[in-house]
């Protein structure tokens, strides 16, 4: 098991290696990455052929030819609603179906009608509301307008790539110099593919790709002409802004298990997501590539690059760069299948591309609380001591984590009967607090004749296959492993069936999920992963498909859980591969992670691509997986963990313990303030989670999402957004005393107004501002115009907080204005769908404080009360308040409390239509 010999050398002395390079291909040595790459830029050989038009009401078709072989291409293009085009581009007469994603999807797209206005033999124009695609023939180009303004276009530098299906060339006298009557031949010229050794055959180290499909790749450039940042394309340990990659290796998107990950870097990472978006101060546009092979990505920015070839000098009309911000996207194998988001502004991409892959579903409540795991806890007696040691120590928590060793011999749906056999004891100790058990189900089966899942997956012939048609054995924790062939539907639906109760003995229906080294990971495979030649149901390459078998275990484990509940319980599935689409079914982190503060930063940056990328649920190992963190990086992790929306502790088996009361006390109270300050904030991370599932926008965004014309932003990956009511900048470096926040613009040198959370200081200026910090200190600002509802008892676990009274802070603008939301249901089923909840809007104007029903129809019957108003900023103190509801007149005592005006105990109903007025 090399993986865990490589872990084991990791000592509990906290020492830090790196990832070995060696496992992982560069670009050169990709052999199709290496074809896509030899692409001369503004020389493309793709063209319309004229007379091929053929026109829908939603879509148009056209052959495309391929100038150097004659082969032919059907394109079509689709306008979508919603300010969205769908371009495909296949084989016409391919030797066989060349694989189409089908999974990542949310549904089939709403398209839009569209009117072709011109149709000759050098461009087709056609227009759908006020976008309009210009097709010009020759070079085949398409340029995306909205209004006049020129937005995306598609192969302006001529980069197209679209390797035809072949059989395999033989030897031949021809090839060896003479025709067939023995005289000289003509030499043809080679093409790239016949000039690549890898074209067909290809090794990697000690492994062997077959290839028997031979060169497939296809490559497409995508320019953002009002571009001045392009972001997205997750997952990397980089910066949020993309950085240009000319002279050195493109952003890769190949989902991979990669030991203590390199930061700043391009090197692909344990999920893929294929989208990507170009933002400028007038403009946003975005491009989802959907093909779930090996993917590789050109950045090309003109600003860091001085030789970039001006091939597309007239392609803008009026104002913006001749040379724009342009990604090249290069895949193995697949066909052309993009969606060009059109905007215009930031958030409107963001909901672009949920509308087409979906959103994260609204989890139960105590999933936004405190996780606490590790690899591992050891027995019964270990979890039931932990979970005594956070009431002991006054520190909320809701769930417990287990790792593969709770397993028999890691045979996943078993449990260890030495050491967990009480585990409904055990869960029951847990759930009798509140909380709940989540336990790892990985992918790979242990080869063991007397374990029921296999012996199943081998007699049903479950398992993926190896290119010579025998069940693929790989090395993974079990050592000697197969996988089942998720891609089936019947063995997605037999995985799904061991979630039951009665399959998975031991377990309740509060036990939830974590889907781990599922990229899949391989010990011995080629790049720590499954060869490229195996063989999926229906004959497909492992090659067509790789990022989403993930994907589609966290199908299996979904419906598992719906059906284990009988569909009433919101299933929680923590994943680590990923791929688009998978933010419906499951949350996830940054995956192994370091205890360095240089980790702790790339945990935001990291966060923010998966955020708007779709992927709201996510968050990173506080206090790092590798190493032993020291009590101030440990404090400080804890500060950021509690402002990201996944919350959980996790460490390496050979890092010593590290729960906070092991901790000297100082530390143990910093930690358990952020813990709590965590839980303060539960009604305002269930709001944005509703709101997110209702309106598609991140969670956590980046200041570009609302300050699009702020170019100081744009690079800004350090502070972030959360919704669009809190500006978070956690304490990043070491033994500083003050960190430099950034408060942006919204036109011009105008920002708004913020308030500091801990003291309500009130701040109106833009660009950066030292801001001091104790060990206590985590600079959080809530923007003026906006009322944020809080739980202020908090209690051990944010399950029992749900009958628990709300405070109101509101934070006044510059016209002594702000609105807010509080979304309430009953935190932990799917009734909320069949309208049982209640969606409420406060506003306070004119000083009047008001609540009203967003939706009327909506009532969830909640116990919950309004027990204090916070407000901040206004100009003077009232001497009183009044309140109103449809059935009483009540004055009110107010109270200064620092910069803060206080109504305490309005007492009435959350239920209720109320208004307070405020009495001068």
């Amino acid at each position: 098991m090399r993986l865990l010999a490589l872990c084991l050398a990791f000592t509990v002395l906290g020492l830090t290696i790196s990832v070995d390079r060696n496992n992982f291909k560069t670009c050169d040595q990709s052999s199709f990455c290496r074809r896509c790459r030899k692409v001369q830029p503004g020389n493309s050989q793709f063209q319309l052929v004229p007379g091929t038009l053929n026109v829908y009401s939603n879509s148009i078709t056209a052959d495309v030819i391929n100038n150097e072989n004659n082969h032919l291409f059907v394109l079509k293009l689709e306008a979508l609603k919603d300010n969205t085009f769908h371009l495909l581009i296949d084989e016409k007469t391919p030797l066989h179906p060349r694989y189409r994603v089908t999974d990542a999807l949310k549904g089939t797209p709403a398209p839009d009608t569209i009117k072709v206005t011109e149709n000759s033999d050098q461009e087709i124009v056609i227009r759908s509301g006020h976008n309009e695609a210009i097709l010009l023939a020759k070079p085949l180009r398409i340029d995306f307008y909205s209004g006049n303004t020129l937005t995306v276009s598609v192969n302006a530098k001529g980069l197209m790539r679209f390797e035809h299906l072949r059989v395999k060339p033989q030897p031949s006298q021809a090839e060896e110099g003479n025709d067939e009557n023995g005289n000289a031949a003509e030499e043809k010229p080679k093409s790239i593919e016949d000039d690549d050794p890898g074209s067909w055959e290809e090794n990697f180290k000690s492994h062997h790709d077959a290839k028997p499909y031979g060169p497939e790749a296809i490559a497409l450039d995508f320019a953002f002409p009002q571009a001045q940042v392009l972001f997205g394309i997750p997952e990397h340990a980089d910066s949020f802004a993309l950085k240009s990659t000319t002279g050195g290796d493109p952003y890769r998107l190949y989902n991979l298990d990669v030991f203590e990950y390199e930061l700043d870097s391009t090197m692909a990472l344990y999920g893929s997501v294929p989208v990507l978006y170009g933002h400028g101060a007038d403009r946003t546009a975005g491009v989802y590539w959907q093909n779930a092979a090996e993917t590789w990505v050109d950045i090309y920015n003109p600003d860091s690059e001085k030789n970039v070839l001006s091939s597309i000098v007239n392609m803008v009309s009026g104002s913006g760069p001749v040379d724009p911000l342009t990604a090249n996207f290069m895949s193995e194998s697949g066909v052309i299948d993009a969606y060009i988001l059109m905007g215009p502004r930031p958030n409107d991409v963001f909901k672009q591309y949920t509308d087409l892959t979906g959103v994260a579903p609204l989890p139960q409540v105590f999933a936004l609380g405190y996780h606490q795991c590790r690899w591992n806890y050891n027995d019964e007696q270990d979890v039931d001591q932990v979970n005594n040691k956070f009431d002991e120590h006054d520190i909320p928590m809701d769930t417990m984590w287990l790792d593969i060793e709770y397993t028999d011999s890691k045979k996943y749906f078993t449990w260890d009967q030495h050491k967990f056999a009480h585990s409904l004891d055990m869960i029951k100790n847990l759930t009798a607090k509140g909380r709940h058990l989540t336990v790892i189900i990985d992918p790979h089966i242990k080869r063991d004749n007397n374990y029921f899942f296999h012996n199943d997956c081998t007699d049903r012939g479950y398992y993926v296959k190896n290119k010579d048609g025998k069940d693929y054995e790989g090395w993974c924790w079990p050592g000697s492993s197969s996988y089942p062939d998720l891609f089936r539907e019947d063995v997605r639906k037999y995985f799904s069936s061991r979630y039951l109760l009665d399959n998975f003995p031991g377990t309740t229906e509060d036990v939830m999920l974590w889907n781990d080294m599922n990229e899949p990971s391989v010990f011995n495979g080629p790049e720590i992963t499954m060869p490229k030649d195996n063989v999926h149901v229906d004959g497909w390459e492992h090659r067509d498909l790789h990022n989403l078998y993930a994907h589609m275990q966290l199908i299996s484990t979904y419906e598992g859980l719906l059906e284990r509940s009988q569909n009433k319980q919101r299933p929680f599935i923590l994943t680590r591969g990923h791929f688009s689409g998978s933010q419906r079914l499951a949350t996830i982190w940054t995956g192994d992670n370091a205890a360095d503060w240089k980790h702790l930063e790339a945990s935001i940056k990291m966060c923010l691509s998966e955020s708007v990328a779709g992927f709201s649920f996510c968050g990173a190992d506080v206090g790092g997986f590798f190493g032993n963190p020291e009590a101030e990086l440990f404090s400080r992790w804890y500060q950021a963990g509690s402002f990201q929306p996944f919350f959980r502790s996790h460490a390496h088996i050979d890092t010593k313990r590290r729960e906070p009361w092991l901790f000297p006390e100082d530390t143990k109270l910093v930690i358990r303030d952020a813990i709590r300050k965590r839980y303060s904030y539960i009604s305002y991370w269930y709001t944005m989670f509703y709101e997110h599932e209702r309106f598609g926008l991140p969670v956590m965004r980046p200041l570009l999402a609302h300050y699009p014309q702020d170019k100081e932003s744009y690079a800004i990956d350090n502070e972030y957004l959360l919704g669009d009511k809190l500006l978070v900048r956690p304490v990043l470096h070491q033994g500083v005393s003050k960190v430099d926040v950034y408060f942006p613009a919204k036109n011009g040198k105008e920002g708004d107004v913020w308030y500091d959370v801990d003291d309500y200081r009130r701040i109106e200026r833009v660009g950066y501002e030292g801001v001091p910090v104790n060990s206590y200190k985590i600079p959080v600002y809530q923007r003026g115009g906006t009322i944020i509802p809080k739980k202020e008892r908090i209690r051990r676990a944010a399950t029992l907080m749900i009958n628990d009274p709300y405070t109101l802070v509101v934070c006044l603008d510059k016209s002594s204005e702000a609105k807010g939301t509080l979304y309430i249901d009953d935190e932990k089923s799917f009734d909320y769908r069949q309208g049982k909840y209640n969606y409420l809007e406060f506003e306070f104007k004119n000083n009047v404080l008001s609540s009203r029903s967003i939706d009327d129809k909506a009532t969830y019957p909640t116990k919950s009360w309004l027990e204090r108003v916070r407000l901040a900023g206004l100009s003077k103190v009232p001497k009183s308040a009044t309140l109103k509801t449809e059935s009483q007149t009540e004055t009110l005592e107010v109270q200064v409390e620092g910069n803060l005006v206080v109504i305490r105990k309005p007492g009435v109903s959350m239920l209720d239509n109320w208004s307070i007025t405020l009495n001068f």
